[in-house]
């Protein structure tokens, strides 16, 4: 690649990073697995940039290929490894928003995964139904039934009550 293509990829990519990271973080759940997709998004975006700064929809090329290295990485038996017994604990402050974010990862982890990334890329990467369609490769009737699926089995499961042992080790 040239340094003038090097240089286009790297302002793309540092003018969409967080967001990029944010939007692989609703879909995985957690930080570290975030990383890696978003990682091999870059990796795979970066082999293609030639053709893909000619793409009508830039974005959502970028997020069919995030989507799809997820599922790879679901698929993956890596995927079933860990390496640690128990998660880290992380310190937070009350008022950060972490137990309604932790609740919405946590419902969104129910949902099967073309539900979740349906939802992720139309609510939380704010694509429109077409982009969302084109960047899983499905139709846009596809993503409005899904998604209104999606958002009931969301609603349904963020208004069932928390299980009593989950309150007694530190719930709400």
């Amino acid at each position: 690649m040239s340094q003038e293509s090097d240089g286009d990829f790297a302002e793309y990519v540092s003018a969409r990073l967080v967001r990029l990271h944010r939007t692989a973080y609703f879909l995985c759940g957690d930080t570290n697995t975030a990383d890696d997709v978003v990682q091999a998004t870059l990796l795979s975006l970066y082999g293609r940039w030639r053709q893909a700064r000619s793409v009508d929809n830039l974005d959502g090329y970028v997020y069919r290929i995030m989507t799809r290295r997820f599922l790879d990485l679901k698929r993956s038996r890596w995927s079933r490894v860990f390496l640690r017994d128990t998660v880290p604990e992380r310190p937070y402050t009350p008022d950060d928003g972490y137990e309604e974010r932790s609740s919405v990862i946590a419902a969104l982890q129910q949902l099967p995964r073309g539900q979740r990334a349906i939802l992720v890329l139309r609510y939380f990467s704010d694509l429109s139904v077409e982009a969302t369609a084109q960047a899983l490769g499905c139709s846009t009737g596809n993503v409005k039934s899904q998604s209104s699926r999606g958002l009931a089995t969301l609603r349904t499961i963020m208004a069932a009550p928390e299980p009593a042992e989950a309150r007694g080790r530190g719930g709400r």
